[in-house]
This record gives C-alpha cells, sequence and structure tokens, in this order.
C-alpha cells in the first residue's frame, strides 16, 4: 500500500507536534513491555540496555519520518523495518521455540501501545481534542500500521474500539522479569558511553521517568507495583505542568532530541509546506494554528 503524507491539517499532526510525546513514548514503552513475545523481542534482539535514549530515539524518529515525511522518505522507511523485521527471531521462553518477530499479533499490541499512549498522555495532559477527534487520530494511524506489515483493517480504528482490544489483550500480559527491569530501567535508566557526561544530571530524569509510569492506565501500574501511587489529580496536574513547560521551548532547540537525519526531514518538511503555501514562520508547531494554513486548506476548524 502506497504511503499516506498526512497534511497538518489532520489530527495526526496536532498530536504528534506535541511536546507530550516524550511522555506517551516511554509509557508506549512500558506499556508495550506487558507483553511477553513483544518484551522478549527487544530483550534479545536490540541494545536497548545500553542505549536506552537510542531506542526512543529511532521510535521517534520513525513516527516524525511518518507524519511529516514525504511519500518516498516513508515508503523507505516501511522498506527498512518491515526488512529489518522480517529478519528477526524471538525464543519463546514458554515454550523453548524460536519464533518470527513479525507475527501480527505481536506488531498490533507494540502499534496500538504506542499510538494509545500517544493520545491519552496528550488528551489527558490538556491538549484539546474532541472524542471524534480522538477517533480520527487513530484512523489516520491505521495506515501507519502498514508501514510495519499489518492491514489497516485489522487495526482499531477508534477510541471505542482501541478500548476494546486493549481489554481483550489484556488476559495475553504479564510482568516477566524483563519487563520489570525495563521499566525500573526506564525510571532510572544507565548513561551510555556517549552521555557519560551528563550523569550528574541523572536524578533529574527520575522524576520524568517516574511521571511515564504514573501515566500508565490504572491496570497496568497495578500489575507492576514499580511505585507507591498517587493522587490521580496529582498526575494530571504534572502531566499538564510538563505539557506547558516542554511546549516552550524553541523547536530548534527540541529538534535536538532527534537523530541529524530526522533533524533534515523536519527541515525539508517546513520548506515543502512553505512552498505549499504554509506559513512556518514559528515552525511546524506553529501550524496547529489554522490560521497559518492557506485559506482552502482550513477543514479541521469545522472539527
Amino acid at each position: 500500500m502506497p504511503a499516506t503524507v498526512q497534511p497538518p491539517e489532520s489530527v495526526t499532526w496536532r498530536v504528534h507536534l506535541d511536546r507530550t510525546m516524550w511522555i506517551g513514548g516511554v509509557r508506549g514503552l512500558m506499556l508495550q513491555a506487558l507483553h511477553p513475545m513483544a518484551m522478549w523481542g527487544v530483550w534479545q534482539n536490540s541494545n536497548f540496555q545500553e542505549d536506552p535514549f537510542g531506542r526512543l530515539q529511532r521510535t521517534a524518529d520513525f513516527v516524525g519520518v511518518s507524519t511529516f515525511g514525504t511519500h518516498e522518505e516513508i515508503d523507505e522507511l516501511a522498506y527498512r523495518v518491515r526488512r529489518i523485521h522480517r529478519s528477526l527471531r524471538i525464543l519463546n521462553h514458554d515454550t523453548g521455540k524460536k519464533e518470527r518477530l513479525d507475527q501480527p499479533e505481536l506488531l498490533l499490541w507494540v502499534h496500538c501501545a504506542e499510538v494509545s499512549s500517544y493520545l491519552d498522555v496528550a488528551r489527558r495532559a490538556g491538549l484539546p481534542l474532541t472524542r471524534a477527534m480522538a477517533d480520527r487520530y487513530l484512523d489516520e494511524q491505521r495506515h501507519t500500521a502498514t508501514y510495519v506489515g499489518l492491514h489497516a483493517e485489522d487495526v482499531p480504528g477508534s477510541v471505542a474500539e482501541m478500548e476494546a482490544y486493549l481489554a481483550e489483550t489484556r488476559p495475553k500480559l504479564r510482568v516477566t522479569e524483563e519487563a520489570a527491569a525495563t521499566v525500573r530501567f526506564l525510571m532510572w535508566p544507565a548513561m551510555p558511553e556517549n552521555l557519560k557526561y551528563l550523569a550528574p544530571g541523572k536524578p533529574g530524569y527520575f522524576p520524568f521517568g517516574a511521571l511515564c509510569y504514573y501515566s500508565l492506565p490504572d491496570w497496568a501500574r497495578e500489575m507492576y507495583g514499580a511505585l507507591p501511587e498517587l493522587p490521580r489529580p496529582a498526575v494530571t496536574a504534572a502531566l499538564r505542568s510538563f505539557r506547558l513547560a516542554m511546549n516552550t521551548l524553541p523547536e530548534r532547540l527540541h529538534d535536538y532530541a532527534f537523530a541529524k537525519n530526522t533533524r533534515d526531514m523536519l527541515e525539508r518538511a517546513r520548506q515543502r509546506l512553505a512552498a505549499e503555501g504554509y506559513d512556518v514562520r514559528k515552525g511546524l508547531y506553529g501550524l496547529r494554528d489554522p490560521r497559518r494554513w492557506p485559506d482552502a486548506r482550513r477543514t479541521l476548524t469545522a472539527a
């Protein structure tokens, strides 16, 4: 299926431009870890423990390209991801057998845990989205799921469908040793060699990691039991404060969280959109404002 380039009018842009994506991304990893096979797949086929920030950055790069890239960039990304997944195997500790990593069940779980986390965190942190817009976001993300090899019609495309999928999948989830270690690690990661200079500031990371944990669904936190429970209003207030603080960062500064090839892609996206008549003087982030769209493209204001 050919790539679909989402325009700035899409709900995908509203969600993916919001800086709560960093919370949503880590929360998504914590949620994904509850599926034993998905967790073993990461544990056995990546350098996650040596380079946790690299894993988060690669996820951010995938989301960035699939959201803001051109048809050609998205097609290249999708081909590369599917090729890598086809080559990898997972040792199933329950059966002792090796299985393919690109099983539809696993790909679907990873996708749903990720996009539901982005949406849930953004809405809870204060991004104004109606129920219809939340449904539209998940429907738009069905096409993104095809990039990893899924069929769009097999992917939840509304809030109700996503809730039903998560409820149906919960009996298959459990906290393996690897999952428990992963959550602890995401809250207190070891610094990779290339970031050792940040080690003195490591204690400042824990509030971020803890906030990611507390943003998990109640049932997921109950399964992990990694931290004492906090009042829900306190967590919501912390998420809103994080969003307000992060959304004040200049876009060029925020872009340095991405790999250079992704930063280059984002710059090309700005140039492409400027040529199409969008006002990008405030960057891609500024395109959340419909007044910066060409007149003929102001479709989201009717949402």
